[in-house]
Formats: structure tokens, sequence, C-alpha cells
């Protein structure tokens, strides 16, 4: 009885844990099923096929075969058991039992709102001309940099003179970025590096990418950095940590600081290399240094920009040699 009892906890915690980290599998969740309605009535987003993912980040599923398994030698243990505690063990036997993982929304090579429309197709347009040294990716937050009178200087001060494009848009996700480069914008040009961060929009519930756990954003994150070792080959790419965001305590930036410890793992030295500058942005008690972001506390204005050219600019120059 004492050996089931240690083997049930054993299996209640597996379970927890794995539920807690990867829900069951819902309809919702299959590819080529709508997300959503879309934003104000916009084309619906629909989801995309799976991506290749990087081992480092990649989140355990268990085969058909080993749930099979587990589940049988479970089922057994609980029906040869006689003890006084074999009701309760039966009556909360599907807390025992492991599930296959749902579908990972955040590593599929899904359409986003964001990449219908113009903004896209002048992004494939300028892959096609090339002549592209450094390629930014990512979300609003790279975006913006390029938008804005003072944001734009900024810029300017740090990359004038390097063939450069941005391919950021506002409100992206992992699945956005993952389905533009595989249609066009990652095609056509061999830059010398790359600046990627994205996974933020992936972290809160948006239209677009629902509500992903940190272990979701992180294989997400991991499929765009494979996506870009396959379309640039010869390309360093600098992985930015998530900024911060919020306020000391909220939620998000545990969740955020758990995305980056994941993907810190993709890390090699000669192809990825993961910096994390966040902390640059924020005082001693974790707060936003005054002026670097606007009052969302999620994007930078002019002086945040600064910020952060100063933090990569000879970490590009050294990896664009």
């Amino acid at each position: 009885m004492k050996r089931l009892l240690r083997v049930s906890v054993v299996f209640v915690a597996l379970a927890g844990r794995a539920l807690a980290q990867v829900p069951l599998a819902t309809s919702a969740n299959a590819p080529g099923t709508p997300q959503g309605p879309g934003r104000m009535g916009l084309t619906p987003i629909v989801i995309g096929p799976s991506a290749p993912v990087p081992i480092e980040v990649a989140i355990l599923r268990p085969t058909p075969v080993e749930l099979t398994q587990v589940n049988e030698a479970v089922k057994k243990l609980i029906d040869s058991d006689e003890s006084p505690a074999n009701p309760l063990l039966k009556k909360y036997e599907p807390l025992l039992v492991l599930h296959p993982p749902r579908l990972n929304v955040a590593a599929t090579y899904t359409q986003t709102q964001q990449r219908m429309g113009p903004r896209h197709e002048g992004f494939v347009e300028t892959a096609k001309k090339g002549d592209i040294d450094l390629l930014f990716h990512g979300d609003s937050i790279t975006d913006w940099w390029v938008q804005g009178e003072a944001n734009k200087a900024v810029f300017e001060k740090y990359f004038r003179g390097i063939k450069t494009a941005n391919f950021a848009i506002a409100g992206d996700t992992t699945q956005g970025v993952l389905w533009g480069l595989k249609n066009g914008e990652g095609q056509g040009f061999q830059p010398k590096a790359v600046m990627l961060m994205i996974g933020t929009n992936n972290s809160g519930g948006t239209n677009n990418a629902g509500t992903s756990t940190a272990a979701e954003i992180a294989e997400g994150i991991g499929a765009v950095v494979l996506e870009m070792r396959n379309d640039f080959p010869n390309a360093k790419i600098l992985l930015l940590a998530i900024f911060p965001r919020g306020l000391p305590g909220d939620s998000v930036r545990d969740k955020i600081a758990e995305v980056n410890n994941i993907i810190a793992r993709l890390d090699d030295q000669r192809h990825v290399f993961y910096l994390d500058i966040g902390a640059r942005f924020l005082d001693e008690k974790g707060y936003f240094l005054p002026d670097a972001f606007r009052a969302d506390n999620l994007h930078p204005q002019a002086k945040g920009y600064d910020i952060w050219g100063t933090a990569v600019k000879d970490k590009l120059a050294e990896l664009m040699k």
C-alpha cells in the first residue's frame, strides 16, 4: 500500500505539472481551425501547421505508446490495491492519468492579422531586392524604433551607414513571425546579422496570441530562431531576452523571466548569441527609469531606445564582421 501511495503521489505531481504547463488538447486548437473572429471584424485567424522546434527548448511530449503504457500501469496499480484508500484512488484516478499536451499555437506557421496586407507585402518586396546586412525582427517594441522623429533619430545615431531592414510589426507574435518568414520575408537576401526579440504579445490574452505558458512561448521563440537559421545560414542571430513589462510584482514579469531562462539555452556562441539587457531599463526597485518607457510600462521612448542602442551596438558590430 505504501508503495502504491508513493507511486500515486508521483503520478499526481507529474500529471499536475503537465496539465499546468501544457493543458489538454481541444478541437479549437487544431491546425486549420479559426482561433478567433479577428479584430474589429477583420479576417479570422486560422491556425497553421506546427513548426520545427530546437531540442533545447522543446516541451516534453510523451508519445502515444508512452501515454498508453503509463496509464495502463496506473490503472493496474489502482485496481490491485486493497487498502481503505482504494475508493479515493479510484475517485481521483483522472488526476493520475497523463494526457497529450495541446497544440502549441506559438510554434505554428499562423498568419496573424499583422501579417495580412500591405506591410507584409512590402517586407516581401524588400526581401526580394536583397542588399540587407542587418535585419531587425519582432513586434511593436522593435517596430516603433523607426516610427516617430525622436525614435528615428536614435536609430540613426546607432545604425547610420548600415544596410538595415526592419520586419517587426506592432502586436505580432512568434507564430506571426514564423508565417512571415515562411512566406517571403525570409527569402531573397542573406543578412550578416539579425536582432530578434519576440514573445511579449504571447504572454497575455490578445486576439492573435491567446494565453501561452512560458514553456510554450519559449518553444515558439525557439521555432523562430530555427527558422531564421534555415533561412539565413550564414547570419549571426542576436537573440534578445524579452524586455520586462508592467510593474514590480506583476505576474507577467515572472512569466517573462521564465521564458528568458529557457531561451538562454539557445545560445551556442556560434550562430545564436543570447543577450539580456532588461535590467538596464530599471531602477534598483524594478521600476522603469524616468522617461525610458511609456506610461504603459511596455514600449520604450527615445531614452529607452538610446539605452537599447548603447547595449547592442558593439555586439552587433562584432557579429557583422
